[in-house]
């Protein structure tokens, strides 16, 4: 807005004044107001002004440049928004000080040795660690929003992120051996049980290739898809990862990720593979006592021999476990006898073994009820689909309930398997652990398997606390290279979770204030703690003594958080 001579002419005599534009709200424009109301000209005139009209119009020039200079020195004072954020990401540093415990870098240095590169794949890794931990996002957007409000610098360009990522992606494998001898100096590891289970992730791509392959996907999807083998000690850390084609078989993998972790971690003793049914075969077992092994794995009730299942259903035998509100959490009765497994080998030949094994068997109340529910559920949608003549492909997994048979030997007619829905309905409730460990307790075989949901649990943190995918890469080494960012940061989150707070809180409390722990810059040396307090971070800052609860934190504080 600016200032301007006004001249108006009333009763044969021109009057002055000076008027200043400005916004109105009002009218949504511009609107004018009298400054300075100067009098006629010749009154002007006979006060010593010669020339009126040039006077005032140089005394408006000078109001006009007074505006100008106050509006430029307000703007020079004002702190205006900047595409660098003052936020600042500190939630990682407990990670940071495991990695440092780890001590990996020198590794990572004689690994890039044999490349030209000019910059430091260690930075780039464990930058994109840190970042993963506190706000996962693509590696474009890790790049520009991320990375550049951790407290740790960022020297490197994208396109060495992403050649660093290719490159830590085509010798993953190493780099898991790395960090499983690492965590075990340092941490320690056992195992005596170990935890093995695989899950895939897909990918929305039209084509396939050699590693992006289709096959069955968790999400029930038709994309190509990528599986991901995870091993954990008997204390839940993980110790090793396997990335395998889509299209192959999980149970390989068991075999093949627990023997190559045996050799590179010089792992004589005798481990006990547990997994669930999707990995129970008859070369896994056989393999496993071979190896001097064993194994506690699930297997299906619904297809066991006839006298097998009769054994399961007698209500004789079974032992009540009760939970505190004195309500039956599970039973459980168990036998020993010696069972023959046989598989063919690569070469066509067949290999046969006896075994001798304990099988025990679990009914517990809540799970009778909510499998109940499932199949009753899809009974009703067999029903349905029956009444209304739907095509065989409509009635998806309530097909299984259906008989299609050919009357005339042109239409088939459904009808709903009355004895497949008997079966289904005997069993539920019903669980059966089969294990070669004959000597250990019932209820220790229970335990030991239900712990399988911590692997689930880990592959859930992947999933959705990292965001693992979408995967916003597509060659293969780098897919690799952003699991194994991923597995990265899960084993430190573990460790945190396991050896540093020693099991007392959740993944989820964790996550949580890992990605929630953020300051503000205010000058040189002083930030401002934006935190909400809770009680995971009133608890740790008591345990560690850091000063995370402080409403001020200065450099020098920060700094120490990063070399506790």
């Amino acid at each position: 807005m600016a200032y301007f001579l006004k001249k108006t002419k009333q009763q044969n005599r021109i009057y002055l004044a000076i008027y200043e534009s400005f916004y109105s709200p009002e009218v949504n424009g511009t609107k004018h107001r009298c400054f300075k109301s100067l009098g006629n000209i010749e009154t002007i005139k006979a006060n010593g002004i010669t020339d009126p009209i040039s006077f005032y119009s140089d005394e408006v020039k000078k109001l006009n440049e007074q505006r100008k200079a106050e509006q430029a020195n307000r703007k020079f004072n004002q702190k205006l928004i900047s595409d660098v954020s003052p936020e600042r990401f500190l939630g990682y540093f407990p990670l940071a000080n495991i990695l440092n415990t780890l001590d990996v870098e020198e590794h990572f240095g004689y690994m890039q040795s044999t490349r030209d590169f000019h910059f430091n794949v260690y930075d780039i890794f464990s930058s994109l660690v840190f970042a993963r931990a506190v706000s996962p996002l693509s590696k474009h957007k890790t790049f520009h929003d991320i990375l550049p409000s951790l407290f740790k610098p960022v020297d490197f360009s994208y396109d060495q992120l992403l050649d660093a990522v290719e490159f830590i992606g085509s010798e993953y494998e190493k780099f898991v051996e790395i960090f499983t001898v690492a965590t075990k100096e340092n941490f320690g590891i056992e195992t005596k049980h170990t935890y093995f289970d695989c899950t895939n992730f897909y990918f929305e791509i039209d084509k396939e290739n050699h590693f992006q392959r289709k096959g069955p996907s968790k999400e029930g999807r038709h994309d190509p898809i990528v599986g991901l083998g995870l091993l954990l000690d008997s204390n839940m850390i993980p110790i090793g990862m396997k990335m395998y084609p889509g299209n192959e078989s999980e149970k390989p993998v068991l075999r093949k990720t627990i023997q190559d972790l045996k050799k590179q971690n010089n792992i004589d003793g005798r481990t006990i593979q547990i997994a669930d049914k999707g990995l129970n075969c008859a070369r896994n077992i056989i393999e496993a006592i071979d190896n001097c092994d064993g194994y506690i794995f699930s297997k299906s009730v619904k297809q066991l021999p006839e006298a097998e299942r009769t054994w399961i259903l007698l209500e004789d035998g079974y032992v009540p476990v009760y939970n505190d509100s004195g309500e039956i959490h599970y039973s459980y009765k168990s036998c020993i006898e010696e069972y023959e497994y046989s598989y063919t080998d690569d070469s066509g030949k067949t290999i046969k073994k006896k075994v001798k094994e304990k099988r025990v068997i679990t009914f517990n109340p809540k799970l009778q009820k909510k499998q109940l529910r499932e199949i009753n559920k899809l009974v009703e949608k067999a029903k349905k689909s029956k009444a209304s003549q739907a095509k065989r492909d409509e009635y998806g997994d309530s097909a299984k309930y259906i008989e299609f048979k050919s009357a005339d030997g042109k239409k088939a007619i459904a009808s709903l398997n009355e004895k497949a829905i008997q079966k289904d309905m005997e069993s539920a409730g019903y669980n059966l652990l089969i294990t070669s460990e004959i000597k250990m307790d019932d209820r220790e075989v229970y335990n030991a398997y239900h712990n399988l949901w911590r692997i689930e649990e880990s592959f859930r943190i992947m999933k959705s606390e990292l965001d693992a995918r979408p995967v916003y890469v597509q060659k293969e080494d780098t897919i690799k290279g952003h699991f194994f960012i991923c597995y990265v940061t899960v084993l430190l989150i573990r460790l945190f979770q396991f050896k540093v707070l020693k099991n007392q809180y959740s993944t989820s409390d964790i996550c949580t204030f890992m990605k929630e722990f953020r300051l503000v810059k205010i000058n040189n040396n002083r930030y401002i703690n934006m935190t909400r307090v809770s009680d995971f971070i009133t608890n740790l800052a008591i345990a560690t003594g850091l000063p995370i609860t402080n409403y001020y934190l200065t450099e020098r504080q920060i700094k120490m958080m990063h070399t506790r």
